[in-house]
């Protein structure tokens, strides 16, 4: 089965709660009635004042003011919790109309969404970043909706960074030299590797492409077991973390929420991240640093891969025959205006080009904004449009860390990996 290596969910932190927004007549178990669409969305706020709430209600409010024939209910879940959740009402026969989640290739490949063809202008369609519009397309034809996305790049703690006397670095040898030094100066994390079973699989992939590899081949079928990524991790394994190079806690045990909390404390001289981190960092006065995953020194001169690439998809399910309100509806919230607002307010990125172009101009806009929203012009993303995607991306994120452990053995946990994937491709 031929795998394409495009597109997975942007990661934010969550509410734990559920939150119905907007008109009226839809529980939000139903599926509304026929002149209501019922909207599941993933909520992206971490407080009661950040919650997605207040976007929802402006959109839907504004929505209907323009079309008073369709109301709109939103429905917030979090995200540890909406693919379940959305999961369960299509098996229940109560999808809801649209939805904004982490994946949607599952239900693009059992024939229940509607193709971007059938519910936008041509315009519209055309207008969503080319990487992103992959990621979200089976074949030739696109599905899942790129909303909102982000990329990656190293950043580095200024402060710590001049304590050592050392620069950012460009290639693997002057990353493991840089975080020798940070040790010296008693660095706790010289460079967090958050391998724990959270997001080892976007930690991972930023490694593999530094030297080449990466989870698929030039055909686009997975090859999590190449020669280029058993390289990469036993480098990983015998340069920084058997030299104690990545801190107290095992990578294996290290999840991202923990390290990117230990980078805000101060504790870290380089991990890698995505814009809300940075924003973070800055708002407590931290002096951050940005640049491209350093390279091995297997690449050729000047040779720079692709960073790592995510993206939330808005997805519309055919079920209840809506398509036209549907339609109607998303074309309203892809307006710029309305996906701007969205993506400031948690420091994303826009997926269409002409909202990407607008932020570009903006005054706002900082010299790291712009390098995250270059680097996601020519990201890979992961292979959301797989529908074996989700089992193989929980394989590599309870695995791959066990690559850098003390005995462990890259090359045979990878091997391990890639049979797990085959099985899970032929399953699906």
């Amino acid at each position: 089965m031929r795998r394409r290596i495009l597109g997975q969910a942007a990661t934010t932190v969550v509410l734990g709660l559920l939150v119905p927004l907007s008109g009226c007549g839809a529980s939000p178990g139903s599926a509304g009635d026929e002149g209501t669409l019922v909207v599941v969305a993933a909520e992206y706020g971490d407080t009661p004042a950040t919650s997605s709430e207040a976007f929802w209600s402006k959109v839907t409010d504004e929505f209907t003011a323009a079309n008073p024939g369709i109301k709109v209910d939103v429905t917030l879940l979090p995200w540890a919790d909406i693919d379940r959740e959305v999961t369960e009402r299509v098996k229940d026969g109560k999808a809801p109309d649209i939805a904004l989640m982490g994946s949607y290739s599952d239900f693009a490949a059992q024939g229940r969404l509607y193709s971007a063809d059938e519910l936008l202008s041509v315009s519209a369609e055309a207008n969503f970043l080319a990487p992103l519009a992959d990621s979200g397309s089976i074949g030739s034809t696109l599905y899942g909706l790129p909303f909102v996305a982000s990329s990656r790049l190293l950043f580095y703690n200024e402060a710590l960074f001049a304590k050592a006397g050392v620069r950012a670095p460009k290639t693997w040898s002057e990353l493991k030299a840089a975080a020798k030094a940070l040790k010296a100066k008693g660095v706790e994390y010289p460079y967090a590797l958050p391998l724990g079973p959270e997001e080892a699989h976007a930690e991972a992939m930023i490694w593999e492409l530094s030297n080449g590899g990466g989870y698929a081949d030039s055909s686009g079928n997975y090859s999590l077991a190449s020669a280029q990524n058993i390289k990469t991790w036993n480098w990983v394994k015998d340069e920084l973390v058997a030299p104690g190079l990545t801190g107290p806690v095992p990578p294996s045990q290290l999840n991202r929420a923990d390290a990117f909390a230990a980078f805000l404390r101060g504790e870290v001289g380089m991990l890698n991240g995505y814009p809300s981190l940075y924003h973070q960092a800055r708002a407590k006065g931290m002096g951050v640093g940005t640049v491209a995953m350093p390279v091995s020194g297997t690449l050729g001169s000047g040779e720079a891969p692709p960073t790592v690439g995510v993206a939330d998809w808005m997805m519309a399910f055919k079920q209840n025959g809506k398509r036209t309100e549907i339609g109607k509806f998303l074309e309203f919230v892809y307006q710029d205006e309305n996906l701007s607002d969205f993506a400031g307010r948690y420091h994303l990125l826009p997926s269409t080009v002409s909202a990407s172009r607008a932020l570009a101009g903006s005054e706002g806009m900082d010299k790291t904004d712009n390098e995250f929203l270059t680097a996601l012009r020519s990201a890979q993303l992961y292979p959301v449009n797989d529908p074996s995607w989700m089992a193989v991306s929980d394989t590599i994120k309870r695995n791959i860390g066990r690559a850098v452990e003390p005995g462990g053995d890259p090359k045979r946990v990878l091997e391990e990996i890639a049979a797990k994937a085959k099985q899970a491709g032929e399953q699906g």
